[in-house]
């Protein structure tokens, strides 16, 4: 698959860093530092402009590193890119750890990961068929 990019950033563009890898890494743009403190959020630019066909979308996921070490991670993760969206791809960042947090041009902040989509046609119905979990929900199968 191909998709048109723009790139405004100073930056590589993203890439898959391993043959099996599903995402790849987004670059803060950033004409100068971002400082986090805890519980902060912000939205961190990559200067990167995308077309995606029809049926697909981007997601921008955390990177497990920054939040398994340094307690950053992405907001509303995944974040959604449209296939009709055509601005800047930021990425929201939130800091939560309890230590500021200084995000560098250039430092890779998240990942984009391509995904196809259906999109749903609802049916209004009045009862739904039965199954053996019912209404079971929010750990209602256990722990262990």
């Amino acid at each position: 698959m191909t998709i048109k990019i723009i790139n405004k950033s100073q930056h590589e563009l993203p890439n898959y860093e391993t043959i099996a890898s599903a995402g790849m890494d987004l670059r803060a743009d950033l004409s100068e530092p971002i400082t986090l403190k805890p519980l902060d959020r912000a939205i961190v630019k990559t200067g990167l402009f995308i077309e995606l066909p029809v049926g697909y979308e981007a997601q921008v996921r955390p990177r497990s590193g920054l939040a398994a070490k340094k307690g950053i991670t992405v907001l509303n993760s995944p974040g959604t890119v449209d296939a009709d969206y055509r601005g800047e791809i930021g990425v929201i960042l939130v800091n939560l750890s309890n230590e500021n947090f200084v995000v560098e041009n250039g430092e890779r902040i998240a990942q984009l990961v391509i995904a196809k989509h259906e999109r749903a046609e609802w049916i209004q119905v009045e009862a739904l068929s039965e199954t053996s979990r019912g209404e079971g929900g929010f750990g209602s199968t256990g722990v262990k």
